[in-house]
């Protein structure tokens, strides 16, 4: 039986961070989380992804189902509690995701996070499988995981 190595610190996928902001976006994304809520991992968030979940919770704000006060106290969550940390892009991060919006794919926010977790050494959770084949395909390495991937301590 071949032993499961413990994941390294993650960074989020905008996805994972929007149902703290109160946003729905499936069971796949819920269970990913309690899975890692489970490690001892250090979880790492973009501002990137922060302004991607103003996007996404903008399409909400007329909708009887948002909760402002939800998206305010997950806001603050994310930025002000200790189980998250913000990465410090730099400008090999952008370099890198201009290279990659080159070769082909066109989300921005997808190539800055992957960039990301490439120079500094993270593993990326998403469910994208789009940017999975494009870093598949002409990435330098691939650092994404998907849910399934979480691992607990041995």
């Amino acid at each position: 039986m071949k032993n499961k190595q413990p994941t390294p610190s993650i960074l989020l996928d905008t996805s994972f961070i929007l149902p703290t902001l109160g946003i729905n976006v499936g069971t796949e994304v819920s269970k990913g989380l309690k899975k890692l809520d489970e490690t001892n991992e250090k979880i790492y968030y973009s501002q990137f992804s922060i302004l991607e979940s103003l996007w996404v919770t903008s399409r909400f704000l007329t909708s009887q189902t948002f909760n402002e006060e939800r998206f305010k106290i997950g806001l603050k969550s994310i930025m002000k509690a200790d189980r998250y940390t913000k990465v410090d892009e730099n400008p090999e991060i952008f370099n890198e995701a201009l290279r990659l919006q080159k070769l082909g794919h066109k989300d921005m926010i997808d190539n800055i996070l992957y960039s990301t977790s490439l120079h500094l050494n993270l593993k990326l959770l998403t469910l994208d499988t789009q940017l999975k084949k494009f870093i598949g395909d002409k990435g330098p390495k691939d650092t994404l995981i998907s849910p399934n991937q979480i691992t607990k301590p041995l």
